[in-house]
């Protein structure tokens, strides 16, 4: 698709009196997508308390961590983004609403008396976080020069292990001493002040008088049809296999993230406390600095070849499945624990090279399109189906494991660590023709 010489020159709005700064979008996107993962996660290290409070199986504690999110946040995720991608539409807005909606459920949450009421207060927190992603990507493309994209968008993406290590950390501690009740609460309510903020501090790009000036000198960008953005996205082999291999990732990411919990609480008789605090440091830790380096190594060594932007995340994930398997096997706790550390990076370096090019295989008019389709697989196959097929997998081996029912499952999700590697390689094999393609086309 041919692009108008707007979009194809600096391929981002810039203009002679910036209202952000990009280090002001960027932290503050940042700290919007912590609180994001924050109050997703939380339900993750609450899990065991939840059961025993309301009586629950592995199944509904599945459905719980997660189908209820995933389904109503990649519902909405598609139709919010595409009013994202309208060139009159205030993102800045949308993501202020989007945070006050989940942040409101999140605390919600702490009042539900049963199963179904906290299934309908999990929902919420889902319909909320549509909002958030596809147009903080989108307002991330237009300030951020090609060169720095990755970085830029690894950047966003530490808000996963910050958000999930706070999750842990504060999660178990607040679970211990006031209950999963007044946890939930203690999260949810500060998201509506950083709401407030978000609406006041910035402002999209595309309004104002500025980018009104900017819209009138340039040639019109025509608004694309869904049917044309989704050609845009299944005409691309390239993101078809980092829709696939991200999808995988968050199946495995996800699953593991809520069973491994349960796992050091099962198998070696830690409190929340102890696994809040010592998995979320390791996985927190561990997380962010393997989402900024991938984000490094995409832009550094994919200057002169694209495909190296998927290397380090395709043989990372191979690498990582055998060490998970031996820190599930590991008797001693610690021993454990420091296994989990270095499969942990490796498993983090995919996000900013993926989202990137996300944007990157598309055109301008379909960037927060992309970033929600991409979302759609991550979260239907990986929040929505992995906590459940996990939890599903202890029911049916309970009968022969007993207690070790959640370790045996962890052991076969290690493994399958080098479906999404292998998902990544063939990816990287198409980058450059495609990418290449799309910039003579632009």
């Amino acid at each position: 698709m041919a692009t108008t010489p707007a979009s194809a020159g600096q391929d981002r709005i810039v203009a002679p009196e910036r209202v952000n700064s990009e280090r002001l979008l960027l932290w503050t996107l940042l700290v919007v997508y912590i609180f994001n993962f924050l109050d997703r996660q939380i339900v993750s290290i609450l899990a065991e308390p939840i059961k025993n409070d309301l009586g629950l199986s592995d199944t509904q504690l599945g459905l719980l961590t997660g189908l209820a999110f995933a389904l109503f946040y990649v519902s909405l995720g598609i139709p919010i983004a595409r009013y994202a991608d309208r060139p009159k539409s205030n993102r800045v807005g949308l993501i202020s609403l989007s945070l006050v909606l989940w942040s409101g459920m999140t605390a919600a949450s702490g009042f539900a008396q049963n199963f179904t009421q906290l299934l309908l207060a999990r929902v919420g927190v889902g319909v909320g976080e549509a909002g958030c992603t596809p147009a903080a990507h989108s307002l991330i493309s237009d300030a951020v020069p090609l060169s720095r994209r990755a970085s830029a968008i690894a950047f966003y993406g530490l808000g996963i292990p910050i958000g999930g290590l706070l999750g842990h950390v504060i999660g178990g501690f607040l679970g211990d001493t006031l209950g999963w009740r007044r946890a939930f609460l203690a999260v949810g309510l500060p998201g509506v002040v950083l709401a407030a903020f978000v609406w006041f501090a910035l402002r999209d790009p595309r309004r104002g008088a500025i980018a009104t000036a900017l819209r009138a000198q340039a040639a019109p960008v025509a608004r694309i049809s869904m049917r044309e953005a989704f050609g845009e996205l299944l005409g691309s082999r390239a993101f078809i296999y980092l829709a696939i291999a991200g999808g995988f990732v968050a199946f495995l990411g996800y699953g593991k993230g809520v069973w491994a919990s349960i796992y050091f609480i099962r198998s070696h008789g830690l409190s929340l406390t102890q696994v809040g605090l010592w998995l979320g440091l390791v996985a927190g830790l561990s997380g962010l600095f393997g989402t900024w380096l991938g984000g490094w190594i995409a832009d550094r060594y994919g200057r002169t070849d694209k495909r190296h932007m998927l290397t380090a995340p395709a043989i990372g994930m191979t690498v990582a499945a055998p060490m998970l398997f031996m820190a599930y096997s590991a008797a001693d706790w610690r021993v454990a624990l420091a296994l989990l550390a270095i499969p942990s990076v490796l498993n983090s370096l995919y996000y900013g090279p993926t989202y990137a090019l996300a944007q990157q295989l598309v055109a301008p008019q379909a960037r927060a399109m992309a970033t929600a389709v991409m979302l759609f697989a991550q979260n239907l196959i990986g929040l929505g189906l992995g906590p459940l097929f996990f939890g599903m997998l202890s029911d049916f081996f309970k009968p022969m494991a007993g207690a070790a029912s959640v370790q045996w499952v962890l052991f076969g999700a290690a493994w399958m660590g080098l479906i999404p590697a292998l998902f990544f390689w063939l990816a990287s094999r198409r980058l450059n023709t495609e990418l290449a393609a799309k910039a003579t086309l632009t």
